[in-house]
């Protein structure tokens, strides 16, 4: 189980005066946010799968640039077109610029979420080695990283008026079940800083109980 970290005071109250709790309001443009600030900054000198918790020292082959909240789901309901149509829509490109909802991730592990419906599956689904289960268009992802997914998830409802990827009572439950860690906090505050905004459901988990 995640330890809940508190954020100082002296931290807390020199954040709430430089960032904002809204929308990503510096990056709009995807594929520069992605080499430069993704993997040119926050992942510069490597880390972890999203998912499966694998070392990597950099991007490579094996790895790939994930959205908790998938494109696909934003196209759906901007009801933009196809990819290369919806990069043409300006609130397009400042949701998928969003540092907040990018994660890295295993490349085939992203090739099988893409498209997907978080749920709770139950032990009647077999997980595999990194504790994923899925069935048909369900994923549900490893116990470490539910709250993550949840509260990622939640801001994107909430920030971007995008519609639920999931029944609203998994994600709340998952945010319970799995509160804000250190390495969470830690890369919110680091996204933060980069975007000049914050997701408040990493700050104040509460605020899921809300929907």
């Amino acid at each position: 189980m995640k330890k809940i970290i508190a954020v100082p005071i002296t931290l807390a109250l020199a954040l709430s005066t430089s960032l904002v709790i809204g929308q990503n309001i510096r990056f709009s443009d995807p594929e520069t946010v992605v080499r430069d600030q993704f993997w040119g900054n926050l992942y510069a000198d490597g880390g972890s799968s999203f998912f499966c918790d694998t070392p990597f020292t950099s991007k490579g082959f094996v790895m790939t640039d994930g959205y908790v909240y998938p494109l696909s789901d934003v196209r759906t309901a901007l009801d933009c077109g196809t990819s290369r149509q919806c990069l043409q829509d300006n609130r397009y490109r400042q949701i998928s610029s969003d540092l907040h909802n990018i994660v890295p991730v295993r490349t085939r592990v992203e090739m099988r979420r893409r498209s997907v419906r978080y749920e709770d599956l139950g032990h009647s689904v077999r997980s595999d080695e990194c504790g994923i289960r899925e069935s048909a268009q369900f994923f549900e992802p490893p116990e470490q990283v539910k709250g993550d997914v949840a509260r990622t998830v939640a801001y994107m409802v909430d920030t971007y008026g995008l519609p639920w990827i999931g029944a609203t009572s998994v994600f709340q439950s998952w945010n319970e079940l799995d509160p804000p860690d250190d390495k969470e906090l830690t890369r919110h505050r680091e996204i933060a800083e980069l975007q000049g905004n914050e997701n408040p459901f990493v700050t104040n988990p509460g605020l899921m109980d809300r929907f």
